[in-house]
């Protein structure tokens, strides 16, 4: 008998969900599987087991005779995008890739299977070796909560559909002379966000107390700190309609992560609050138009959305939507002193999960010049080559007894969709690119002079008769 074929099938299995209206313990209870094999098989990590298919057969038909249908294109994109791994030796010609895909579906499955076994066990890694440096037997739970995101792809399919049809009901966009392209009417954002809180008995104020909090939300009330900029009252108006309107499904997403504790819980509670104001304020099919439409102009995007440069950067990432995707970014946040506070990549770059950041990563630049824009054309170790953009930023406190938060975000995506990132026609890409890589601890490059300290995973040589800027080398 024929070897029974393995389908890699996450895209459309997380799809089949959100159309349905389930959240992920809802499905996972409907397949008979529970919530972490459920997550695993929407990432594609495991294929479809005969007991999943059999439960997809009873409950969804259809949908499951449209992914058999798609079996073979699913395979053969699975497997090219697995063999372009910059980790393996050059990928063979595609129509070599196309024969072994359709002769031999076992054994690309099985290569399919063991690639994304790899970059699980990758990240798996750089999670053990966070906590290990934390000190501590586990995530704390920020940190459960940004890994929990960074699993999800930093989309939520249920949110953003559903902050999309509320942007449409409380009219923050209309669609110009019967056009059924969006167009922005952001004249009186807050206006239409302060009605329609209104409309949903709660009121809104302001305090000029130094002392208040940012945005306090009690007995009806939402009050807002006056110190803060227009951009940010926009913001903190869709969290609070976000976190009512959409109350029950972030209850039930958070029902269903497998966090440590209520701690865990709460942030990412708030979190995907969060998540669903950038969606309302943003709503995905006229975001991503217009990105595309002004090549990923974050400055031309903040004037026709009405947000702030960090809000546009972050939602770029996350436009992950199945069957229209945005482009693929990074994007991330740096303190100071040099801290992630805010990271997510929807490409192959990975970011430091514990220690400092590459000292070559044009985000630390960015952070000693607010205001101004800074590109860079990176290569990391593993020769994927980035173009990315970063830009220092001051939040004013609003008060002269406080210091203003300083920081810079950065955005960037793989080379090969440089044409539709208009910061990359500021660089030479002909030119040699910068060596960038995740932190020293997991930085291969053996000849780097801005080391701070040797590979987690190397040896050192060391000879005092011989002194160079880094005073031993990787072996």
């Amino acid at each position: 008998m024929p070897r029974q074929t393995r389908l890699f099938a996450g895209e459309q299995l997380r799809a089949l969900r959100a159309s349905v209206g389930l959240n992920q313990a809802s499905m996972a209870a409907r397949l008979g599987v529970s919530v972490s094999y459920l997550s695993q098989l929407e990432s594609g990590v495991r294929p479809l087991t005969p007991t999943v298919t059999a439960a997809l057969r009873r409950h969804h038909p259809l949908a499951l005779a449209g992914i058999e249908d798609a079996a073979p294109a699913l395979r053969l994109a699975a497997l090219a995008d697995a063999l372009a791994d910059p980790l393996l030796p050059a990928a063979p010609p595609a129509d070599a890739i196309a024969r072994l895909a359709e002769d031999r579906p076992e054994i690309a499955d099985r290569f399919i299977a063991l690639h994304s076994a790899m970059r699980a066990a990758e990240e798996r890694l750089q999670m053990v070796e966070e906590a290990i440096s934390s000190g501590s037997g586990g995530r704390m739970p920020w940190e459960a909560v940004r890994d929990w995101f960074h699993l999800a792809g930093n989309y939520i399919d249920p949110l953003d559909l559903a902050a999309e049809h509320l942007a449409d009901g409380v009219s923050l966009f209309s669609r110009e002379g019967g056009s059924s392209d969006w167009a922005p009417a952001f004249a009186g954002t807050q206006d239409r966000l302060r009605k329609a809180l209104d409309n949903r008995g709660i009121n809104v104020t302001t305090s000029d107390r130094e002392d208040a909090p940012l945005a306090q939300f009690q007995d009806g009330i939402l009050t807002i700190s006056a110190s803060l900029p227009p951009e940010s009252r926009t913001f903190l108006l869709a969290h609070r309609l976000a976190a009512t309107e959409f109350a029950p499904q972030i209850g039930d997403i958070v029902a269903s992560a497998p966090l440590p504790n209520d701690a865990a819980r709460n942030l990412l509670r708030i979190g995907l609050a969060n998540y669903a104001a950038g969606a309302l304020m943003m709503p995905y099919a006229a975001f991503r138009h217009a990105a595309r439409e002004l090549r990923h102009d974050i400055d031309r995007l903040c004037r026709r959305f009405g947000v702030s440069f960090e809000q546009a950067c972050h939602r770029l990432s996350t436009l992950q939507r199945p069957g229209a995707e945005g482009i693929p970014f990074y994007f991330c946040r740096v303190d100071m002193a040099g801290n992630i506070t805010k990271r997510h990549s929807a490409t192959r770059f990975q970011f430091a999960r514990f220690g400092g950041a590459c000292p070559l990563w044009i985000v630390h630049e960015a952070v000693a010049i607010p205001d101004r824009i800074v590109v860079q054309h990176g290569e990391t170790p593993d020769g994927v080559r980035y173009v990315s953009m970063a830009k220092g930023l001051v939040k004013q406190s609003g008060s002269f007894t406080r210091t203003p938060r300083r920081y810079a975000v950065t955005l960037g995506c793989e080379a090969e969709h440089a044409a539709d990132f208009v910061y990359a026609d500021a660089l030479d890409r002909s030119a040699p690119t910068t060596p960038i890589g995740i932190s020293c601890r997991l930085c291969s490059r053996n000849d780097c002079d801005q080391r701070a300290f040797p590979p987690a995973d190397r040896g050192i040589a060391v000879d005092p008769d011989v002194r160079r800027t880094v005073p031993y080398r990787v072996v």
